[in-house]
């Protein structure tokens, strides 16, 4: 993303708008936040725990259910998105930035729907405004969906048990996790060119527990993720390095979608105006545990 994931975590961290696309949950469910005043030709709204900045009905969109943002995701994704269904979600980076997106479209409803990865980056979902999941912009996702401008930039982390030996010099030779449909997965396998094939897995759980049960000995995926994996293991995990991969998140649209250009617009007034930094450091630097600028970064060879 053209935007460094090493953005602004409170002063120390930098994290602006990021990283690999995730795999994750394939349960469908939603949950709506609505607002407190505002709707399409309101003054304020109230979303969960979000702040809003700037001013109502500064751009004009036609959503696919009147007066409401319906963004899809994928979860669990602390920090991004702050509890476990889409009915618990009050904030969390991407939902606080759904939130100001609805609220400058003069939307008085924020809905969110939990979805398949792969469906969701296949395009075979429907009904929906937009999706923010940690998704990494390709060409190949490109030609069945849309995307904004990039959001946060994506490296791939190295999530290791706390007594583990991998290194840069020795991480080909492990047995390595990645998660399924994911940009990471392509990177360790087409960058990595491991000795044996990655194992797959269905998602960041998965991952983490294949981790633990030792099943593999290093799971690799987006660094903001393994660092929250690391802090939630309370020091049975670690993160050893990183590899920078170019990549950045952005937000995903339907194909053809006809609010792509007011959506940007508002994406991009985020971005100068500092609320993706502030969503950053509110909620993205306590779900890290850690500063990404301070990981080793590792070449692939």
């Amino acid at each position: 993303m053209t935007y460094k994931r090493i953005l602004g975590l409170v002063s120390a961290v930098a994290i602006g708008a990021s990283l690999t696309a995730c795999g994750g949950g394939s349960n469908s469910a939603s949950g709506s936040g609505s607002g407190a005043s505002g709707g399409a030709g309101g003054s304020s709204g109230d979303y969960g725990n979000c702040k809003v900045t700037s001013k109502a009905n500064s751009i004009s969109i036609k959503p696919a259910v009147a007066d409401t943002l319906t963004v899809e995701t994928t979860l669990p994704a602390q920090g991004w998105w702050n509890g476990t269904t889409a009915e618990s979600i009050q904030d969390g980076y991407e939902y606080c930035m759904a939130a100001n997106l609805a609220y400058r479209a003069g939307l008085s409803k924020l809905t969110v729907r939990n979805v398949s990865f792969d469906a969701l980056v296949a395009g075979k979902t429907q009904d929906f405004d937009m999706a923010l999941a940690e998704i990494s912009i390709t060409a190949q996702r490109r030609k069945v969906v849309d995307f904004s401008a990039p959001y946060f930039a994506s490296n791939i982390g190295v999530l290791v048990t706390s007594g583990s030996k991998a290194t840069q010099k020795n991480i080909a030779g492990l047995r390595l996790g990645v998660k399924q449909g994911t940009t990471g997965a392509d990177f360790v396998r087409d960058k990595l060119h491991p000795k044996t094939p990655p194992k797959v897995f269905a998602g960041d759980v998965e991952l983490q527990a294949a981790l633990q049960a030792g099943q593999v000995d290093a799971a690799l995926t987006d660094v903001a993720i393994v660092l929250g994996k690391a802090q939630e293991s309370k020091g049975k995990l670690r993160v050893i390095g990183q590899y920078d991969t170019g990549e950045s998140y952005g937000a995903l649209y339907p194909k053809g979608s006809r609010n792509s250009s007011a959506l940007d617009a508002a994406i991009g007034a985020m971005k100068k105006d500092g609320t993706l930094d502030r969503l950053s450091s509110t909620y993205l630097a306590k779900a890290f545990g850690g500063d990404p600028s301070a990981i080793p970064t590792w070449s692939a060879k």
